[in-house]
């Protein structure tokens, strides 16, 4: 599998609003990285290292890596945790299988 030099990412913020970013490959970014520098605000507390779920988003399409134990023990902590829940840390933009994927933030 060859990586794409840039993925595409649908972002549909709290407020419904939805837009489309290009992020870069190719340096190591974590889905994370990508969209708090697109200026969402994701608080990430634990720096990304699945200790937190500050960053969980909804996955609602594309393929990406399977999650970890550690990321699933994190989002079984949570409430609200859907089959479609992940924590955008642990997914390198690498990981999509596709080129692209469409999340919802929390």
């Amino acid at each position: 599998m060859s990586i794409l030099p840039e993925v595409q990412v649908t972002v549909l913020d709290e407020s419904g609003l939805k837009e489309h970013h290009g992020f870069p490959t190719g340096m190591g970014l974590s889905l994370m990285d990508a969209i708090k520098a697109a200026g969402y605000p994701i608080e990430a507390v634990c720096g990304g290292l699945a200790l937190c779920a500050t960053c969980r988003l909804d996955l609602l399409e594309g393929t990406v890596s399977e999650p970890t134990d550690a990321e699933l023990d994190m989002l079984d902590t949570l409430p609200d945790s859907r089959p479609s829940s992940r924590l955008a840390c642990q997914i390198r933009l690498e990981s999509l299988s596709d080129g692209q994927a469409t999340v919802r933030l929390h």
